[in-house]
């Protein structure tokens, strides 16, 4: 049964498909078709029992996908979801993450997204037929961000992206600190009693590189932000840092001996040294799921017809009979039939000591045989094993967000612009209560280079009550 399809009342129309299930009968798939005509802004609706699939068109102008999902699942019946990992690079603070998650979670057919900005990943909830990856990947490029599904780089890939990212930072100090020390030190020299002052145009050439080369990665974050119409901590790093910067190279040419090339360019290293530590954080917040995907063995001694064949232990099948012998890890979960022994299970309790087993006791992946030999016969293969479990837990406890993370997100979307609008509030109050042009730029310099600092703090996620800023 088909209803008949109605007339759009603005002209527009569009079609998804939507994957059902739980329906039994015609019955059942003739009352969903019903359901969704109900709705205003649905033009017509088929649903196809066999290949469990409604294709609706409907009026994008009256009606949107998540409406039109609502119903089939008040109906009782379940739309079916898939679950994508993205490895998005490029995000340098939680506002990143919030902008990031707030656009996925606006796109028709995802249901739930979730950005963690320590692992660089987003979990993706979404509706295959209404959006696909490529789709999801899009709409994250077009924000300014690299994207690559998670599956797609094996461990030793991940390992030597995360070591090249390290690597780039640490870079970007090295060259930061190399040009900002004889500024440093010039300005600690006037609190010592020896004030050493660099001529203001060896300022300028040790303050450029800082600027332009260390500090690029700030301002194309900050450009790709503005581009989408939000501000991130890219943004107020930029644009304190550069107002600082040409200040005082506007003072430079106008003659009005006044130099902030030191503030700027320590300011900048400053920012980079908490970069490079958050890039060693994420590393080894990584290293934790690759350590444990690294115990489980990689291949199985299987006995078919009284052979012995090693397979892969991706193609271990439940119910398969595996022999184990001394000093080999078990390759996936099982019951032991033959053979007596003991088995290193430190991967679960902790404890080193060896347990002694016996026929008909459980054993489990990854745990390591000690002395003797034995065969099991497999009950838990794949990703229903203990030690995926372990690594779901894992994963999923990075990925979500501690009450402080989710403060933190709601703060960053107000942050950079309410630190603009008072530093110009600033420059305004001083120039109309008779402060002088420079006095009054100064002063709204001033407030732009102290919340750097706050954006390194957020950036870092430090939760000590010393925090800057």
């Amino acid at each position: 049964m088909t209803v008949p399809e109605t007339e759009s009342q603005t002209g527009k129309r569009a079609a998804i498909t939507i994957p059902i299930s739980g329906m039994n009968c015609a019955a059942c798939s003739a009352r969903v078709e019903k359901g969704l005509h109900t709705l205003p802004g649905v033009l017509s609706a088929n649903v196809n029992l066999v290949m469990g699939k409604g294709t609706i068109n409907y009026d994008p102008e009256q009606i949107e996908p998540r409406q039109m999902i609502e119903r089939v699942k008040e109906l009782g019946y379940k739309v079916l979801e898939e679950q994508q990992e993205l490895l998005i690079s490029g995000m340098s603070c939680a506002a990143c993450s919030a902008r990031v998650e707030k656009r996925l979670n606006s796109l028709p057919g995802v249901q739930k997204a979730a950005v963690n900005l320590t692992t660089n990943k987003a979990s993706i909830s979404f509706i295959p037929g209404i959006i696909t990856v490529s789709e999801i990947e899009k709409a994250v490029k077009d924000l300014g961000y690299g994207v690559q599904k998670a599956r797609d780089l094996s461990l030793s890939e991940a390992a030597q992206a995360r070591q090249k990212e390290k690597n780039w930072q640490l870079t970007r100090f090295i060259i930061a600190v190399l040009f900002t020390l004889p500024l440093a030190v010039m300005m600690i020299s006037s609190h010592v009693g020896r004030h050493l002052m660099i001529n203001p145009w060896v300022q300028l050439a040790l303050a450029t590189p800082v600027q332009f080369f260390a500090g690029w990665p700030f301002y194309r974050g900050a450009y790709h932000s503005l581009k989408t119409g939000s501000a991130n901590m890219d943004v107020l790093v930029a644009l304190g840092t550069s107002v600082a910067y040409f200040y005082s190279l506007i003072s430079l040419f106008a003659g009005w001996n006044v130099y902030y090339f030191e503030s700027a360019a320590m300011l900048m290293t400053i920012i980079l040294l908490g970069k490079l530590l958050e890039a060693v954080a994420r590393g080894k917040t990584s290293e934790a799921i690759e350590k444990l995907m690294g115990l489980q063995a990689k291949t199985a001694r299987v006995l078919r017809d009284g052979v012995e064949m090693d397979i892969p232990v991706d193609e271990v099948l439940v119910g398969a009979f595996i022999l184990v012998r001394p000093g080999e890890r078990v390759p996936v979960d099982g019951v032991i039939q033959e053979g007596n022994t003991s088995i290193d299970e430190s991967l679960l309790t902790g404890e080193s000591l060896p347990v002694e087993k016996k026929p008909g006791d459980d054993v489990v992946g990854a745990s390591i045989n000690k002395y003797g030999s034995f065969t099991f016969q497999a009950t838990k293969v794949g990703q229903d094993t203990v030690l995926a479990q372990i690594i779901r837990m894992v994963e999923a406890a990075q990925g979500s967000k501690a009450p402080i993370q989710r403060l933190a997100d709601r703060v960053s979307n107000i942050f950079v612009p309410a630190i603009i609008a008072i530093a110009l509030l600033t420059f305004g109050g001083w120039y109309i209560s008779g402060a002088n042009f420079e006095s009054s730029l100064m002063h709204m310099v001033t407030v732009l280079v102290v919340a750097c600092p706050c954006a390194l703090g957020l950036a870092t996620r430090q939760r000590s009550w010393w925090e800057p800023g």
